[in-house]
């Protein structure tokens, strides 16, 4: 009994160890994906030498990145530069060189030889632009109808006792008959004024030569004294009004310039009210140039003053397209430390003239600042 039970003992330990070295073949052969479900071979990871973010807040950007998004720098060098504050102003209109038209008598519209103006259109000065056909009321034409009537009788009458005057020259005294003909001459010109009346037009001409700036004329349109039709301005005569709600300001401009479209025109300060505004204190400049190729300013339109005082700053002036904003909301300037590598510096900064900033703290003199592609530069990750 004993060596039937070792021979079993020794079977089953001869089939666990069979099976236990299959199990390791299986593990140990290449597992074989079923038919679809193939993905091929997981490429090797690869090192890249793209531009990309540093664990120090660096960027590294190679040589061909940097010149394909069209990286500048410059020297920064401190100098004085003029104080700077800025306004909020508003295009107005010159009153010299602008002008509202405005209906003098209640009336309906009507177009005028060329019809009526569209917006941008050029005029000329008493170049007439609409009518305006007076619409009296019912009783007021009927009394002006009653008048003409009454006119045209007493007119008949002065013309019949004028000529039986004529025929009797030689007895009749000539100033009689001198008195009679100036009658029958006011009454035809009192007939003449009130028929004109009924029919008169009042033309509607421009003030001024320029454009079009605004119109809310429609053919039929009726009108009471007083309503604007038109208004015309000349282009190149435009002012800007700015608030100071601090009224010393005024009397420490002593330049200022606008920005349009990237360039810096300049403006003329013509001086400033002596009352107050919604607790500001309205000046007024003009511009002293051009406005650059292309652009053109519009009444009411809202931009940015940059005035500057007569005290000066110690500072470096860098283009303002060199600021852009940290993930922190900071103002920051990329400076190029190395010649594949640029840093982040937090600033300080003062406005000077719309196209450039005065920097006060957080770079050094001599270090090569980002003018261009700073926010391109910004972006990487």
């Amino acid at each position: 009994m004993m060596p039937a039970l070792f021979k079993s003992m020794r079977s089953a330990a001869m089939a666990a160890r069979v099976g236990l070295l299959a199990a390791a073949m299986l593990c140990a052969s290449p597992a074989m994906a079923g038919e679809g479900h193939d993905h091929g071979d997981a490429p090797p990871a690869v090192v890249g030498n793209g531009p990309k973010r540093q664990a120090d807040g660096s960027v590294f950007l190679p040589k061909p990145a940097q010149r394909q998004i069209g990286v500048r720098t410059a020297l920064t060098v401190e100098a004085a530069w003029p104080s700077a504050f800025v306004l909020t102003g508003k295009v107005v209109m010159d009153p010299n060189a602008g002008g509202r038209v405005q209906a003098a008598i209640a009336g309906r519209l009507e177009a005028g030889p060329s019809g009526l103006p569209s917006l941008g259109q050029a005029v000329r000065q008493g170049q007439v632009l609409a009518h305006v056909v007076p619409t009296p009321g019912a009783i007021e034409q009927a009394n002006q109808q009653a008048q003409q009537a009454e006119l045209r009788a007493s007119l008949r009458l002065a013309e019949s006792r004028l000529s039986r005057l004529q025929a009797l020259s030689d007895t009749v005294a000539r100033k009689d008959i001198e008195a009679a003909a100036a009658e029958v001459i006011s009454l035809r010109e009192r007939l003449k004024a009130v028929s004109a009346g009924l029919s008169r037009r009042d033309a509607l001409v421009a003030p001024v030569s320029g454009v079009i700036a605004s119109a809310n004329a429609v053919a039929g349109q009726v009108l009471q004294p007083g309503d604007q039709v038109f208004e015309v301005v000349d282009p190149n005569r435009l002012r800007i009004e700015a608030l100071a709600y601090e009224p010393a300001q005024a009397r420490q401009i002593g330049s200022a310039s606008l920005l349009v479209g990237g360039a810096r025109v300049p403006l003329r300060f013509m001086g400033a009210a002596r009352r107050l505004r919604e607790q500001a204190l309205p000046l007024l400049f003009a511009a002293e140039s051009p406005l650059p190729q292309g652009h053109t300013l519009a009444l009411g339109q809202v931009l940015q003053v940059f005035a500057q005082t007569r005290d000066s700053q110690r500072g470096m002036a860098v283009p303002a397209a060199s600021l852009v904003k940290s993930p922190s909301n900071q103002d920051t300037v990329w400076v190029k430390v190395a010649p594949e590598r640029f840093e982040p510096r937090v600033v300080t900064h003062a406005p000077m003239d719309g196209v450039q900033v005065r920097l006060s703290s957080g770079v050094k003199v001599g270090e090569l600042v980002v003018t261009q592609g700073a926010s391109l530069i910004n972006q990487v990750r």
